[in-house]
């Protein structure tokens, strides 16, 4: 989904007319300095306006290929850039690894949601059915790999360009150097505390991912800020002022997005977005194996909802 930048959110108490424009502007995605990506988690505090949940956002798949739709066996890299992570007063890093590290098997019925979908089907189907290679759910953690890229700082304001060139760099470092551990793989890409990578905050997004062509393959790759520096309740709608709370939302949403279009745009989209954008509306905390994490809520066709659990 393309659209100009959001560039502030409504309170509660604004206008029914500007509700509804903030509601459309949502239905159609974003665009972070002149470069559109997908994605895009829109910038909100807890207790502030949310667009109301979608009555349909049924999911249709871009492309009948087999490869790039979605990661059929999902790998998680966490990039931690830069020497600034020698302070991270949120505890980011921890806690990013925790909710990954747990996010498997039968405590992780968040994660189950995403199961449904497949590649290898005709482009436009809607329920995949036995057909084609679906999602697999983890019997292991997805987590492949952290790796403090802290050699040198970080770019005080990283463009797109910079993001996607350390992916590329992550992705040697992991041994990723052809396109088939690529398939799967997908490098977030977090940025150290009073960093703007692609003009974050001021940008309206939380986060996007991406694809970006390297000398190892096509990659997918994440622009996961340091959220908590836009205080407790950003990019969250729990409201118990828990630091953290939004960081978690986000890149769940953004992971469950690279799992289901994994290139974009080939994999899955509906009237709303792909399968977080309709449901930024909706939160709820998951306890897992390693702790307790908000995941965030996101697009079922099989329920014809958002939902938190499968």
């Amino acid at each position: 989904m393309r659209v100009s930048p959001i560039r502030a959110i409504a309170h509660a108490t604004v206008t029914l007319a500007l509700a509804a424009l903030v509601t459309t502007s949502l239905t159609t995605g974003a665009e972070a300095h002149g470069t559109t990506h997908r994605g895009v988690k829109p910038l909100t505090h807890a207790g502030q306006l949310q667009p109301a949940a979608r009555s349909t956002n049924t999911l249709s798949v871009g492309s009948s290929a087999s490869q790039g739709v979605v990661s059929p066996t999902p790998k998680v890299y966490l990039v931690f850039w830069g020497s600034q992570w020698s302070s991270d007063p949120a505890g980011v890093a921890p806690d990013m690894q925790n909710m990954f590290k747990g996010l498997y098997g039968s405590k992780d019925t968040w994660g189950t949601i995403l199961n449904q979908y497949c590649e290898g089907v005709p482009k436009g189907t809607t329920a995949c059915g036995t057909n084609g290679i679906h999602v697999s759910h983890p019997a292991t953690s997805p987590l492949a790999g952290a790796w403090f890229d802290n050699a040198a700082a970080a770019p005080g304001s990283a463009t797109a360009a910079q993001l996607a060139a350390e992916a590329a760099k992550a992705a040697a470092h992991f041994g990723n150097t052809t396109q088939a551990p690529n398939l799967n793989a997908q490098y977030v890409i977090v940025s150290p505390t009073g960093t703007h990578p692609d003009g974050f905050p001021n940008s309206g997004f939380c986060a996007w991912h991406d694809k970006t062509s390297s000398s190892y393959g096509t990659l997918a790759y994440t622009n996961l800020p340091y959220i908590p520096d836009s205080g407790a309740g950003a990019c969250t709608t729990l409201t118990d002022g828990r630091l953290l709370s939004g960081i978690e939302s986000t890149e769940t949403h953004e992971y469950a997005e690279t799992v289901t279009d994994f290139w974009p745009s080939i994999g899955w989209n509906g009237g709303g977005g792909e399968i977080g954008d309709a449901c930024v509306q909706l939160d709820a905390y998951l306890t897992l194996s390693t702790g307790t994490f908000d995941v965030q809520g996101l697009w079922s066709n099989s329920a014809n909802k958002c939902v938190t659990h499968g």
